[in-house]
Formats: C-alpha cells, sequence, structure tokens
C-alpha cells in the first residue's frame, strides 16, 4: 500500500466538553463529505447507457453497445470487493476522492472513441469503449468501501442503521442528476467544442460536463472527511457513545493484512448467508426495474406510462429506506434481520398483485412504488449487517463480499440472463414465479442471522 493512501496516525486523545463539542461537529462533517462524495459516483457511472441512442447515427449498433454496457456491471461486482480490501487500509478521506476522480477521467475519456476513432474503424472504437467503461465501473467501486469504513468508524451500532439509510439516498441523488447535467451540459457547453454540429454536443453533456462535475465533487469531498476519530485526536466512537458490538476489541482499530482482512471475511459464516440474500434481494431488485418497460409495453402499456412506472419506483426507494433504517435502530434496536425479512414478506405481495394485475395500469404502477419503497430497505442494511458483523478494520471487504454477490450472481446472473431466458422461453408468468421464490430465498437466508443479532437486545435489558 502506498504511503499516499497509509491511515494517518491516531493523535494524543482530548476530553471534556470542547472534545464533545468537536465530536459531534465533526460527525456532521464527514457524514456530508461521504454523502457528497458518494454522490459524485452515480454521476460518473451510468451515463453510457443514455448514450447509447446518440451513438446509433454514427454507425454504432446496438449488440455491439450492450457489450461495452456490460462492462461496468462486471467490473464494479468485482471492484466494490477487490478494492474493498485496499480500503480497508488506507486513509478514506484519500481513497475515495481518488476513486472518483479516477472514475470521472475515464467518463472524460469515453468521447476519444467517437471522436478520434469513430465509425470508420468501429472495431477499436468499440474495444476503447469497452476497456473505458470497465474502468469507469471498477473506480466506481472505490465509492462504497471508505463510506462503510467512515461509518463504522464514527457512528456506532444502534445508529448506524439511521444514518446510513439517509447516506443511502446520495445514490438516488446523484443518480437523478444524470439525466438533467447531460440535457443542459450539452445545450450550454455543446456549441463551444463543436460550433454547429449538434449531432456531437451529447459528448459534452453526458461525459464532459458530468465528469468536470465529479472532480469538483471530490475536491469538496477530501475537505469534509477524516478517517478516524483517533486521527483527529477524539476517542473511538465506542468510548464516545459507550455503546459496543460484540465484534469490539482493541484490536478493530488496528490495520490489518490483506491475509488477516480476507481470513476475517471469507471465514465469517453469518456474512455468506447476507451475501446469499444479497443476490436473491439484488435478483428482486433489477429483476422488477430492468424489465418493467419491457412487460408493460408488451402488456400494451403505453411507453409513456411505463417510464412513469419506472420513476415511480426509484423514487419510492427514499422514504422506504430511511423509514427501514430508523426502525432498524429505534424498534429492533439495532438487529437488522426481522425489518429485512418484515419487508422482504411484503414485497413477495407487492410482486403477486403486481403479476395479477398486469393489464391494469393504476394498480401496476402502485404495485411498484410498493416494491421500491420496500426493496431498497433491505438493499441498504444488508450492507449495514456486513458492517455490523465484523470488526471495524475489515468492514469494507465485508460490505465488498456482499456487493459482490448482488451485482454479479443477483443482477448480472439471475436478473439479467436468468429472468431474460425464462421470459423468452416460458413466459412472464414464470418470471414472477422465480421473484417471489427469490424473495422466500432471501428471507430465508436473512432468518440465519436472527439469532446472531439478538445480544443487542439482551444487553439493552440488562
Amino acid at each position: 500500500m502506498s504511503n499516499f493512501l497509509t491511515p494517518p496516525a491516531f493523535k494524543p486523545e482530548q476530553t471534556g466538553p470542547e472534545a464533545d463539542k468537536r465530536y459531534k461537529r465533526l460527525r456532521w462533517q464527514v457524514f456530508l463529505g461521504i454523502f457528497i462524495g458518494y454522490s459524485g459516483f452515480y454521476i460518473v457511472r451510468k451515463n453510457f447507457s443514455m448514450a447509447i441512442p446518440m451513438l446509433a447515427p454514427f454507425g454504432f449498433e446496438k449488440g455491439e453497445l450492450g457489450i461495452v454496457l456490460s462492462m461496468n456491471a462486471i467490473a464494479y461486482g468485482f471492484s466494490k470487493f477487490i478494492m474493498a480490501s485496499i480500503s480497508d487500509r488506507s486513509n478514506a478521506r484519500r481513497f475515495l476522492p481518488l476513486g472518483l476522480i479516477l472514475a470521472a477521467l475515464s467518463m472524460m475519456f469515453m468521447i476519444v472513441p467517437v471522436q478520434c476513432i469513430g465509425p470508420e474503424h468501429k472495431g477499436w472504437a468499440i474495444a476503447l469503449m469497452a476497456v473505458l467503461n470497465f474502468l469507469v465501473g471498477w473506480f466506481n467501486g472505490m465509492g462504497w468501501p471508505p463510506c462503510g469504513r467512515v461509518m463504522t468508524h464514527w457512528f456506532s451500532i444502534k445508529e448506524r442503521g439511521t444514518w446510513m439509510s439517509v447516506w443511502n439516498c446520495a445514490h438516488n441523488v446523484g443518480g437523478a442528476l444524470v439525466g438533467p447535467m447531460s440535457v443542459y451540459g450539452a445545450i450550454w457547453f455543446g456549441s463551444w467544442f463543436y460550433g454547429a454540429d449538434q449531432q456531437r454536443y451529447f459528448l459534452i453533456g453526458t461525459y464532459l460536463f458530468p465528469a468536470c462535475v465529479a472532480i469538483l465533487i471530490a475536491i469538496i469531498a477530501y475537505c469534509l472527511i477524516r478517517d478516524t476519530p483517533q486521527s483527529c485526536g477524539l476517542p473511538a466512537i465506542e468510548k464516545w457513545r459507550g455503546d459496543y458490538s460484540n465484534t469490539y476489541s482493541e484490536k478493530a482499530e488496528e490495520v490489518l493484512s490483506s491475509k488477516e482482512i480476507f481470513r476475517t471475511v471469507l471465514t465469517n459464516r453469518f456474512l455468506w448467508y447476507i451475501a446469499f440474500a444479497n443476490a436473491f434481494v439484488y435478483m428482486v431488485r433489477y429483476g422488477c426495474l430492468d424489465w418493467a418497460p419491457t412487460i408493460l409495453t408488451e402488456k400494451g402499456i403505453d411507453i409513456k406510462n411505463a417510464g412513469w412506472a419506472y420513476f415511480a419506483y426509484e423514487m419510492a426507494a427514499i422514504p422506504g429506506t430511511i423509514i427501514c433504517g430508523w426502525l432498524s435502530d429505534h424498534v429492533f434496536h439495532g438487529r437488522r434481520a426481522l425489518p429485512m425479512i418484515i419487508f422482504m414478506s411484503l414485497v413477495a405481495v407487492a410482486i403477486f398483485f403486481y403479476w395479477q394485475n398486469l393489464d391494469n395500469i393504476n394498480v401496476v404502477i402502485v404495485c411498484l412504488i410498493c416494491i421500491g419503497f420496500l426493496i431498497y430497505g433491505p438493499v441498504m442494511l444488508i450492507g449495514v449487517q456486513a458492517l455490523d458483523l465484523v470488526p471495524k478494520n475489515a468492514a469494507g471487504t465485508a460490505a465488498g463480499l456482499t456487493g459482490f454477490m448482488g451485482y454479479v450472481l443477483g443482477t448480472a446472473l439471475l436478473a439479467n440472463v436468468v429472468i431474460g431466458f425464462v421470459a423468452e422461453n416460458a413466459g412472464w408468468s414464470w418470471t414472477f414465479v422465480l421473484l417471489i421464490a427469490a424473495c422466500l430465498l432471501s428471507i430465508l437466508f436473512m432468518s440465519l442471522t436472527y439469532k446472531r443479532e439478538q445480544y443487542l437486545v439482551e444487553n439493552r435489558n440488562k
């Protein structure tokens, strides 16, 4: 690990009212830093999807562009696990901005295959697009782990669900900005670069403008984030709040080697339970989201209404995520399994009504709102539970394992390949059967962690 990323040394511990006041201020500051920073990753993550329609007039075909598109998800799934082990041994204040700047530069260079190579050498252009989109996905994998590191060091186990539920909305904020930025970036700056050649304006709006904004956000995030309380001369969060998890020890404050981190994570059977649960949750999440427009249009519902259904699904995620996180802290006292089981049971009910009312757009939109409201809570809480189940110095890698299973097994294989194959060969009804089965399997794996979390209630009752 380079000296640039080495975590800062602990400073002598301060005590007293002034230290308490400073602790509270810095907690809000680092939270704002990781919220803004993580939203920046979503500004330069899925931009290629928006560029696909504008690339067709240049002679690029959908099949070729689909290959390029897939590189992002594959890279992100692997990176979220592999880069997490580096993050656990790095200064979060530098690791997050570094990843965001590299992702932004990779996105910025997406202009090159169209502008400098073009359809005249289409094979080379597609290959370069694929490499760059892979790098965009890979560097995006450097976003979640340092945020998880900050969360475990600055927020204790019985408040983490609430804080992380709010932080998790950063990806909704960042993702929502991509569309307007691509439009207005092209309008404001397209003519600066291409004059009257409006066909190329999208290169500025979709790639260059968001990349520049992301670099600015990386600088802001660097100014706000701090690695650990101890690096600021403050006590560990457990000592400050008197709130200890059963994974905490003095060794949890030390930086582990890669071998120690992987051994800690890969030998924890509870992490594997929630990793498989996450795969099935992601199968439901993207199985519903990615296929909704296709299902509805095939059932005769016009694309405009299908688009509003898609929008409603995403927007309902924000209040649902926050409520789920709040419940896990304040009603279930830091336990994650019970609220996830309840929410996924309700998701299964909503999917059933969705299935039975495909011809009624009003019922479908209500069902998609319900699914969006309910599904993102478990998505978020699995990440929180991964942080809870291991010592702080392995938290990023633990969350990376669940993310890897979610994106590679749950999304790429189950939600995209399996559901697409089943829909093509057996019809949509069988896809809904698969989605309900995925809900039940996620509940099964979540339930295996129930007893593991009971100490939180027992400690409260002492």
